[in-house]
């Protein structure tokens, strides 16, 4: 009886974690004074081989995304992979 309630455990954790990645937007738009930037979750996703702990260091779910995470985050691992990484490679007015 322990085994089957912990494989429904199991299967549910599971499914939680596919409904949220399949739930997530795939482009997201974050509007900045010098331009916004467009996100592409799917580009980013397929580049990081799916480590979702690359951005999502808290764990799967939404970031709360500012202006200091973002150049924190993106910038320095735009930097760290040769990715384009000067501000008007993400800004667009």
């Amino acid at each position: 009886m322990k085994r089957l309630i912990a494989g429904f455990a199991a299967v549910a954790v599971i499914a939680a974690a596919a409904y949220a990645f399949a739930a997530a937007a795939d482009v997201y738009t974050y509007e900045a004074r010098n331009g916004n930037v467009t996100f592409e979750h799917q580009a980013h996703v397929d580049y990081v081989g799916g480590d979702c702990a690359k951005c999502h260091t808290d764990g799967i779910g939404p970031i709360d995304v500012t202006k200091d995470w973002a150049h924190e985050t993106c910038t320095g691992c735009h930097k760290e992979m040769g990715a384009p990484a000067r501000c008007n490679d993400c800004h667009k007015k």
